[in-house]
């Protein structure tokens, strides 16, 4: 899956941008504050109906529009060709299609490209609160095997009937015992995410250390899942439920359990959010997204489009050179950077040069979109 093509109306600082994007390598240059963070969102919230940024989706719509829109177009391993839309109006619900046909979401259809993102404010992958990991660990499950994706979803939905019984027993309005049928829902669905997790983090160990080290980490990196629970089945988690029960009762919510879970960057043995610098924590946020496109590659045989952004400004030429060689052999991806020649291979036939500038996007040396 190829995503050829990105169109949108009225969508941050662009009041319509139309362009074609390159089969591997796609450099988007432009000075600082031009717009080319906002068209990497823009590509990310077509393919997915969701931004990479921001929880206020209001921001995304321009300054006095209505409403914002994107199209991406992407073509199949069979050579058919696809589209996805995604339309935003505050205070109404997202209006999202594929091929023309309204959706729920487009996050879990097959038909769109896998993506990922590196933002610098995503080093909060690397160094913000755990919540964060859990989440994007779920995500990289769901790429691997999307059938498995509904048991995050179950796991919350149990989660949240426990913790509303918790609450009215806390009040007196039912007993203890009223627990016992919950808990065992909660450990059936979260002794399955617990295996999920830890059989796509043991996948993921070795890219992730591969890639650590030819970005440059000078100790040996390892990506570790710190599971809250010692359980090994279901059995065991509802047994450790019904020990914490007393205590769940008097705050009136779970404490224990996968959605406490947490997965570790490690250099040299020591968690990179403690004792990382910022240029290893940048270079640990890389490994691990080029990891999870060597891992979707080798089993899926689907890499993620790359969407990366002010990543080469702090990195040596070596590096550069690297990361811009990892793009155009291993899938797709549109890296952004304030000079063309801060991305070796920008002018390798097939690589595609976009500039920004004043809300427009065109390609280099053409007109403006």
């Amino acid at each position: 899956m190829r995503l050829t093509a990105v169109a949108g109306r009225d969508f941050r600082n662009y009041e319509r941008f139309d362009v074609e994007l390159a089969e591997h390598l796609t450099v988007v240059v432009g000075p600082n504050g031009a717009g080319k963070t906002n068209l990497l969102e823009a590509i990310y919230f077509g393919c997915t109906g969701r931004s990479p940024r921001t929880s206020s989706e209001r921001d995304l719509v321009r300054r006095g529009a209505p409403a914002a829109r994107v199209e991406v177009t992407s073509v199949d391993d069979e050579g058919t060709r696809h589209t996805l839309e995604a339309g935003l109006q505050p205070g109404e619900p997202k209006r999202l299609r594929i091929d023309g046909s309204p959706v729920e979401n487009l996050w879990s259809t097959p038909l769109r490209p896998l993506v990922s993102v590196f933002l610098p404010d995503r080093l909060d992958l690397v160094k913000g609160a755990p919540a964060g990991r859990r989440a994007h660990l779920d995500q990289l499950v769901a790429a691997l095997w999307p059938a498995r994706s509904e048991t995050r979803q179950a796991y919350s939905r149990a989660l949240a009937q426990r913790n509303a019984l918790l609450g009215r027993i806390r009040a007196g309005g039912a007993g203890p015992a009223t627990l016992d049928a919950w808990d065992a829902e909660l450990a059936r669905h979260g002794a399955e995410l617990i295996a999920n997790r830890r059989e796509a983090v043991d996948a993921l160990a070795p890219h992730f250390a591969s890639r650590a080290a030819d970005l440059g980490l000078p100790l040996a990196a390892e990506v570790a899942y710190r599971p809250r629970s010692r359980a090994a089945d279901a059995a065991e988690l509802a047994a450790e439920l019904a020990e914490r029960r007393a205590g769940d009762v008097e705050r009136g919510f779970t404490v224990h359990g996968p959605h406490r879970d947490d997965l570790r960057l490690l250099h040299g043995g020591e968690a990179l959010r403690d004792l990382g610098s910022q240029g290893q924590q940048r270079v640990g946020l890389l490994a691990l997204l080029f990891g999870e496109r060597d891992l979707l590659a080798q089993r899926r045989d689907r890499p993620p489009l790359m969407l990366l952004d002010d990543v080469m400004s702090e990195l040596d030429a070596d590096r550069r050179a690297l990361l811009s060689a990892l793009l155009r052999e291993g899938g797709q991806g549109v890296l952004t950077a304030t000079e063309r020649e801060h991305v070796p291979g920008h002018d390798d036939a097939g690589a595609l040069v976009l500039e920004v500038a004043g809300g427009t996007v065109r390609v280099a040396g053409g007109d403006g979109a």
